[in-house]
């Protein structure tokens, strides 16, 4: 899959750019969750606040996916 943010196509849109821009910034979100994620189940176990960081990165993928569905045009086959 290539990364939708680094595609650029002088005919997008403001409303387009505004998305791949967006998409980047939840990408990192996700990405720095995983991080987080993995440096709490090394230190401690604290189950609520792994609970607590696993929602959200499935909240962020739910807007990645979102966004891509957006910016992924649809073919009739």
């Amino acid at each position: 899959m290539t990364d939708v943010e680094d595609e650029f196509d002088i005919n997008d849109t403001p409303e387009k750019r505004a998305l791949k821009a967006r998409l980047g910034e939840l990408r990192e979100e996700h990405r720095a969750l995983d991080n987080a994620i993995a440096a709490l189940q090394e230190k401690s176990g604290d189950t609520l606040q792994l609970a607590r960081l696993k929602r959200s990165k499935l909240v962020l993928r739910d807007q990645i996916q979102w966004i891509e569905d957006r910016l992924t045009p649809d073919i009739i086959a």
